[in-house]
């Protein structure tokens, strides 16, 4: 076997001391050493930026169309019927309602060699209601967008060569 090497007379390339264990822990004629693996680990940054990958133009179109709109509307007629009555009263009656009808007392003074009132005739007013759906053409208008999108580099386009 070889001779033992002092530790004094080891000369590491690098300025580095390599350990060798101490007189106590050697066996024999040989010495034990210790080497130093350097460990490497890399890290990563991870920044970002702004790429332009295509542009985009977004307009409004209003459009317009023809439709028919539809209510349902309410009419109300009245119908007058005289109802000739020719009765001395000897005062105005009041105007009353029975039911749907409204009354309407039509009084003349007559003249005799006395004065009376006389109930010429009522005006009975009858209500009624009629509802009917009408068609009525309206101009109805409604906007919708175009998305027009355009590689990075394309210059910005006339917008009236479009229309």
């Amino acid at each position: 076997m070889a001779d033992p090497i002092s530790p004094a007379s080891i000369q590491p390339q690098d300025e580095e001391q390599v350990p060798v264990l101490e007189e106590p822990l050697r066996s024999g004629a040989h010495t034990v050493s210790e080497d130093v693996i350097p460990l490497v680990e890399e890290t990563a940054t991870i920044g970002k930026r702004e790429v332009v990958t295509g542009r985009v133009r977004v307009r409004t179109v209003t459009d317009t169309l023809e439709e028919l709109a539809r209510a349902d509307v309410q009419r109300e007629t009245v119908e007058v019927t005289r109802v000739p009555i020719d009765r001395m009263i000897e005062s105005s009656p009041e105007i009353r309602t029975e039911g749907d009808v409204t009354i309407v007392p039509v009084v003349e003074e007559v003249l005799v060699v006395e004065k009376r009132l006389v109930l010429k005739e009522e005006l009975h007013i009858r209500r009624r209601v009629a509802a009917e759906t009408v068609e009525v053409p309206v101009t109805l208008r409604k906007q919708r967008a175009i998305v027009e999108r355009f590689a990075p580099d394309t210059q910005d386009p006339d917008p009236e060569e479009k229309r």
